[in-house]
């Protein structure tokens, strides 16, 4: 959320009494609750918005330190409960989640079972209707909120897979709980992707029905590879010698190793293939591996190395390409004089 006055989302003055804010809470979530808003994304932006005003002044401590620094508190950069959390969020050391529904806040839990209780009510349009009963909200209709969790992974423990180990917070009746998970990561998993741990979500206590938990991949930057589709894309410096001689060179690939052989006389941008070298595609197949030539020119040398240089070019003399150039740049000249 962009940092917005928090009195003012919820249409308030600072200085608002506990009940005020609760009040002006429960009136915009109301209005703005998803599960009355299906599929409109601006009333889930603005539902997001006041959950995470009333987070903040719903809580004495958390009030105070924004009424005192305001968004200059560094605890409130980046701060929401909807908002990716790292190291230094709310949460801190739990990794990048955020409450899909609900955030933290005094009282919250309970406040925001009774507006589910009233969505229902209305959902239901009086005793007897759709959800039973005699008036009174049945606990199974009650589902706790999805929670998402960012895992950064590098490109070959997302070739691979794999399990990883996650830790993070979220609510157990209503009571907030550090959380461990074992999540399988399947082999060939893109940036962008979403795990679904049924379940694993937040709560709203016994004979209700637990939120999910959506692990969300992101790929952290690789110091030699790019990812380009399915292909992995590298540059592979080679010395004048390997660009005039040839040679073979070991390099890593996403799952082990390789020998690329240089052809004899290559020079800087030429690219070679490695076919099926590249990022698995989940089905068994991958792409390639497109390695670009960069020949490291020396620019440090001795005067004993810079004379042997000297002879050898006066010996090998202009090749081909750079006769060609010369030739077609001095027709153009001499048309211009």
């Amino acid at each position: 959320m962009a940092k917005k006055d928090y009195y003012s989302v919820l249409g308030l003055q600072k200085g608002a009494s506990d009940e005020d804010i609760k009040k002006a809470y429960r009136k915009l979530a109301m209005k703005y609750h998803p599960d009355k808003n299906p599929g409109n994304k601006v009333a889930e932006e603005k539902f997001k918005e006041i959950s995470e005003a009333y987070d903040v002044l719903s809580d004495p401590q958390k009030r105070a330190q924004y009424d005192q620094f305001g968004f200059a508190d560094p605890r409130f950069e980046g701060f929401g409960g909807f908002e990716e959390q790292g190291a230094g969020g709310p949460f801190g050391g739990f990794g990048g989640f955020y409450r899909a529904r609900a955030g933290g806040g005094q009282e919250f839990g309970d406040l925001f079972g009774d507006i589910f209780s009233e969505l229902f009510r209305g959902a239901r349009g009086g005793a007897g209707g759709g959800f039973g009963g005699s008036g009174s909200t049945r606990a199974g209709n009650l589902r706790g909120a999805d929670l998402r969790y960012t895992l950064r992974l590098s490109l070959e423990e997302a070739a691979r897979g794999g399990e990883k180990v996650i830790h993070f917070m979220r609510q157990r009746g209503g009571i907030n709980q550090e959380a461990k998970l074992s999540v399988k990561i399947p082999s060939g998993v893109k940036a962008g992707q979403k795990l679904r741990l049924a379940g694993e979500g937040d709560d709203l206590g016994p004979g209700t029905q637990a939120g999910d938990l959506y692990v969300v991949i992101e790929h952290d930057e690789h110091p030699l590879f790019k990812l380009v589709g399915l292909d992995i894309h590298m540059d592979l410096p080679i010395s004048l010698w390997q660009a005039l001689y040839g040679g073979e060179v070991e390099i890593p690939t996403l799952t082990s190793r390789a020998i690329v052989k240089i052809p004899p006389g290559s020079t800087s941008g030429v690219v070679l293939r490695l076919r099926g070298k590249g990022f698995p595609n989940g089905s068994g197949s991958a792409g390639d591996m497109l390695i670009r030539l960069m020949v490291d020119t020396p620019t440090q040398l001795s005067p004993e190395e810079k004379q042997i240089l000297e002879r050898l070019a006066r010996s090998i003399g202009e090749g081909p390409k750079v006769k060609e150039f010369k030739e077609k740049a001095r027709q153009i000249l001499s048309v211009r004089s």
